[in-house]
């Protein structure tokens, strides 16, 4: 699904408005009913006593009084407030408050800090003061209201954007803007959404179609995404009956160090279960019974050394290489990785470890093959790229670095974040907080090399490769809890997550 910007959501609907045609006014009825009736889905589902809606001046603000009216109209014990900010309203919102006169519903204003509602614990609080209209920090009484709203213990709902939160760029402290358990937005998700840390604030989004002209939405250009399984589906591969293991590619994983093992042993048996032909294991002599014992799938080489890595095998040999989980960081290993990197001309999938050493020696990020896929969470990150003001800003280094280094960046988090060599960038909409557990990466690392041993290109594994990670990681904590879930746990789950995406079921 593309991701818009504000300026791009206002075009398409200026298009609508010319080409199907529609008015605004009815423009703003039909986004109002919609989120009407996902209300009337969620409503079901909570115990209140009301449902205060708090209006702003502008066009969200007309969709607040939109939604107020028709709630109204069917019974719903509504209150609706509306927050004097501004001399002038739109011409939509004027509109809507006219016929809320006509019809005799009251509302009330909000002039002073002194007409601030207290709310029943046990009411709904729907955000329609500002949505995607933010031109600056809140400030003034506008400020106030959305900390005092904070601050009250009912069900927070924001409609389109939560008042406070810029669509795009957020370089600023975040206590004045709403906190919403819900997010009901219209016809495309918001960028901001996905950054780890606007979770407290968008809560859970839903996305609404409104009916914005079809022909605008295709046309229009980004280069911001979310993962779909409509996406994913048309990603895998389909297996033919005469294939053989040869078929499926060679893979090879660089993995472990005394007291690390365990990471080799996740790493390898989520490349076998992601579906790769024949997989090798280079690790320490340590590892060796180890390995052979809990993945017997799997071939292993030992390197010279009893608990570290000094030297790598050629890479010529292999489909895929996977490199870093639980290598340590022993000068050594360092000086074995950095003259790999001058002898290897294909793509790496490089986690853990290796991107420390690359973090400690910065300009081997020029001796990383073109196409490569690097697997940071967010100190590893800051490790190899450095600290940012805002996660726009990080999100747009690394976007730079991706085009710097010609390279795949899969950024780790709550909407796991894969930027490419030419300047796209996909967020993921599978996966928990389950899943920050140990060894959960290493899974990643041996799925993603997995499917570039059998064909996929650097792009489609990593897409593919995320999803599923998440997709299984889901499974497991319904089955588990997010709380119990371990990394052997995603593993367990990649078979039925595989089986949920090319059967086509609805995720």
């Amino acid at each position: 699904m593309k991701i818009l910007t504000t300026t791009q959501i206002r075009e398409a609907d200026d298009y609508t408005i010319r080409h199907e045609p529609i008015s605004s006014i009815n423009l703003m009825e039909r986004a109002a009913t919609k989120v009407v009736n996902c209300l009337e889905t969620y409503l079901g589902k909570y115990s209140y006593e009301t449902i205060e809606i708090f209006c702003g001046m502008g066009n969200n603000g007309g969709d607040g009084l939109v939604i107020a009216r028709l709630l109204f109209l069917k019974g719903y014990p509504v209150k609706i407030y509306i927050l004097k900010h501004r001399q002038e309203a739109s011409a939509d919102f004027t509109t809507n408050l006219q016929r809320l006169v006509a019809l005799g519903i009251p509302f009330s204003w909000i002039n002073r800090i002194d007409d601030f509602p207290v709310l029943p614990e046990n009411s709904i609080c729907i955000d329609a003061l500002l949505g995607s209209g933010l031109s600056q920090v809140l400030k003034g009484l506008l400020a106030d209201l959305v900390q005092h709203l904070n601050q009250q213990t009912a069900l927070k709902i924001a409609i389109d954007v939560p008042t406070g939160l810029f669509t795009e760029a957020n370089s600023y402290p975040l206590q004045h803007v709403f906190r919403a358990d819900y997010t009901l937005t219209f016809e495309v998700p918001k960028l901001a959404f996905y950054y780890d840390l606007h979770q407290s604030i968008v809560g859970e989004i839903v996305v609404l179609p409104i009916g914005l002209h079809l022909d605008c939405l295709t046309h229009i250009p980004t280069n911001y995404f979310t993962l779909t399984l409509t996406v994913i589906q048309k990603i895998v591969k389909k297996r033919a009956k005469t294939a053989h293991k040869g078929t499926f590619g060679h893979a090879l994983l660089v993995a472990g160090s005394y007291g690390k093992v365990g990471a080799a042993v996740l790493a390898a048996t989520a490349c076998l279960r992601a579906g790769v032909g024949l997989l090798t294991v280079y690790a320490p002599q340590c590892a060796y019974n180890i390995l052979q014992t809990a993945v017997p799938e799997a071939m292993t080489l030992t390197d010279s050394h009893e608990k570290i890595i000094r030297k790598f095998p050629s890479p010529t040999s292999w489909q895929a290489i996977g490199l870093g989980c639980g290598w340590g960081t022993d000068p050594q290993t360092a000086a074995a990785f950095q003259e790999f990197l001058q002898e290897c001309q294909q793509p790496l999938v490089i986690d853990a470890d290796a991107l420390n050493i690359l973090a400690q020696n910065p300009d081997w990020l020029a001796l990383v093959p073109q196409n490569s896929i690097l697997t940071p969470h967010p100190k590893e990150f800051a490790r190899l790229f450095g600290e940012f003001a805002s996660p726009y800003l990080r999100h747009q280094a690394q976007i730079e670095f991706s085009r710097k280094y010609q390279i795949y960046i899969v950024y780790k988090g709550h909407h796991t974040l894969i930027t490419t060599p030419d300047g796209q960038s996909f967020f993921n909409t599978t996966g928990n907080a389950g899943m920050a557990t140990a060894g959960s990466g290493d899974v990643l690392t041996g799925i993603i090399t997995s499917l570039l041993a059998q064909g996929y290109s650097p792009q489609e594994a990593s897409l593919l490769g995320v999803y599923w990670h998440g997709l299984a990681g889901d499974m497991a904590a319904q089955r588990h809890s997010q709380v119990a879930l371990i990394a052997r746990d995603i593993i367990e789950n990649l078979g039925n997550a595989h089986f949920r995406i090319t059967t086509k079921t609805a995720y």
